[in-house]
């Protein structure tokens, strides 16, 4: 788990995310058993309650479930969910925006599709 607080967001929105990252790539398989809130709170040095937040809005997404007694686990279907969260967000965030500023700077669709082309190289 590479992770690193990043202050501008609240601490449960980044365990959220490194959870999230996790199961993406397919570091926490579907129906496999999540580390507890204490053990979260124990890694990041955090507060067990804030570390319960993170994982209990992705309770509330449908992306872990609580077998009782048990624990929390990756409920079925949870990687697709949210790789199509994370398409729709890239999106929003990274096409949306190049495409404007790219509009503004006068650049053509091919020469943006040229420019994307070259990244893939770099």
């Amino acid at each position: 788990m590479g992770f690193m607080m990043d202050d501008s967001r609240p601490i449960f929105v980044q365990i959220a995310e490194q959870i999230e990252d996790d199961i993406i790539e397919s570091r926490m398989p579907e129906e496999s058993q999540v580390p507890s809130t204490n053990q979260f709170a124990a890694f990041y040095q955090i507060n067990p309650a804030t570390a319960a937040k993170g994982v209990n809005l992705l309770v509330d997404q449908g992306i872990l479930y609580k077998k009782r007694g048990i624990g929390m686990f990756v409920a079925e279907g949870a990687r697709a969910k949210l790789m199509e969260k994370r398409k729709e967000l890239f999106y929003e965030q990274y096409v949306v925006t190049m495409v404007r500023e790219a509009e503004k700077l006068g650049i053509t669709v091919e020469q943006l599709t040229e420019m994307v082309r070259r990244g893939e190289k770099a």
